[in-house]
């Protein structure tokens, strides 16, 4: 019999249905869109903090189209989609009804956005999540004295009891900002709030960069990783199963950047996505959108086309575990029900060497598994059924699966196959 330190726990409902949806979209949008110089401009760039506020004055949403935005992230194969509805800078993208005058409604948008994404998501079926920020420059929260701080805390607590209450059942909450200042937040007053009218609602706050994977309150149902490759836990003897998200901008910033060119790859992706749920981490990918809220030509263009893998092994990625075996490279094990596949990185394009290019790390041939707990005879690959060659000592479990390079014509970045046993 294991003792209580050896026992992994069994995730809550709702830690086992987030964990499902695998894939999700983050979305930063607000007055910092305008500039198209990052979400953080207020503090690093704005000489004159009132005259960035006043950007509100000229914040119309006209390009917002909530249905294009749930349609894409479906398109994409994600299904959820996480919005800054209140980021640093303090605006909100909800009404505040009577907090402040900071936000969508008094400017000249003149609406709640908010409810409509969230209106948009439940047409696509894709699950709405709530980004607030826990740090806001408006009220000096991260240096102001300790009477200011609570009533600030007050107040971000009546904000997220207006998310919580008004928009339906959300599939979660997103705090960002708790590593701005040390010192009590009142988290047990914030999460009991969340709990009280959303309660099977996902309740994370990243850690930031730099603290990926760190346990935090133990009301907290995910772990992050900002901007880095996730890795699988030891979760034995946890007091409370807690899954992983990798969040990730496709440039170097998060909201609009207009002189930000450094964009991830389709292929950059799907790696990342793979990477993630190697970990069982989910993957929150980022869009930027427009100043007044349109999604950019490249982003979308990339998400659709990363998007065509998800379709192929959609199954995979939501219901799939990994297995803590050793693989070649950055290969590894995933396993659903009594089925075991392997998932390849860096394979080549095979045909005449005129036309292909051999690359560099990895390529078609033998690749190891270190034990495997199944028994396999072969294996063949998932998208053209081709079948590939498997030695294992059944002793030990571990094998050898001799790789096939891509046929010319296709390059999947992450080849799936499937052992069969």
């Amino acid at each position: 019999m294991k003792n209580k330190d050896q026992i992994i726990p069994t995730p809550l409902p709702r830690i086992a249905r987030f964990e499902k949806l695998g894939y999700g979209m983050f979305m930063h949008w607000g007055l910092y869109s305008q500039l198209g110089k990052g979400e953080w401009f207020r503090l690093l760039g704005a000489k004159d903090k009132s005259e960035y506020d006043r950007l509100i004055d000229t914040f119309t949403a006209e390009d917002f189209d909530a249905p294009a935005w749930a349609k894409l992230a479906r398109e994409s194969g994600m299904r959820y989609i996480t919005l800054t509805t209140r980021h640093h800078d303090g605006f909100s993208l909800y009404d505040t009804r009577g907090l402040s005058k900071h936000d969508a409604p008094h400017s000249p948008a003149k609406r709640d956005l908010i409810a409509e994404f969230v209106a948009a998501c439940r047409d696509e079926k894709i699950v709405p999540f709530f980004y607030h920020t826990t740090l806001d420059w408006r009220w000096n929260s991260d240096h102001c004295t300790p009477a200011e701080f609570d009533k600030y805390l007050g107040y971000l607590n009546d904000s997220v009891e207006v998310l919580c209450s008004h928009y339906g059942p959300i599939g979660g909450l997103w705090f960002d900002g708790n590593w701005s200042r040390q010192g009590d937040w009142k988290e047990n007053k914030l999460y009991a709030t969340i709990r009280k009218h959303q309660p099977e609602a996902m309740i994370i706050n990243n850690t930031g960069l730099g603290a990926g994977g760190k346990l935090g309150h133990p009301e907290l149902d995910s772990t992050t990783f900002e901007q880095a490759i996730p890795v699988l836990p030891n979760r034995q003897g946890w007091p409370k199963y807690v899954a992983g998200e990798m969040c990730q901008t496709m440039n170097s910033h998060w909201g609009m950047g207009k002189d930000d060119l450094s964009f991830l790859s389709p292929g950059q992706i799907v790696e990342n996505l793979c990477l993630s749920r190697k970990a069982g981490a989910n993957y929150l990918l980022n869009v930027g959108p427009t100043a007044q809220g349109g999604i950019p030509d490249y982003e979308g263009a990339a998400l659709r086309c990363a998007g065509r893998w998800v379709a192929k092994f959609d199954d995979l990625i939501r219901n799939a575990k990994p297995l803590p075996c050793a693989c070649s490279g950055r290969d590894y094990i995933l396993k659903q029900g009594r089925q075991h596949y392997y998932v390849a990185f860096d394979l080549h394009v095979s045909g005449h060497a005129n036309v292909t290019v051999a690359g560099g790390k990895g390529g078609p041939g033998p690749r190891t598994i270190v034990g495997l707990p199944a028994k396999i005879k072969a294996a063949h690959w998932l998208d053209n059924g081709e079948k590939l060659t498997v030695a294992q000592n059944t002793k030990t479990g571990d094998a050898l699966i001799n790789l096939t390079g891509y046929p010319y014509g296709t390059n999947l970045v992450v080849r799936v196959a499937e052992l069969d046993g």
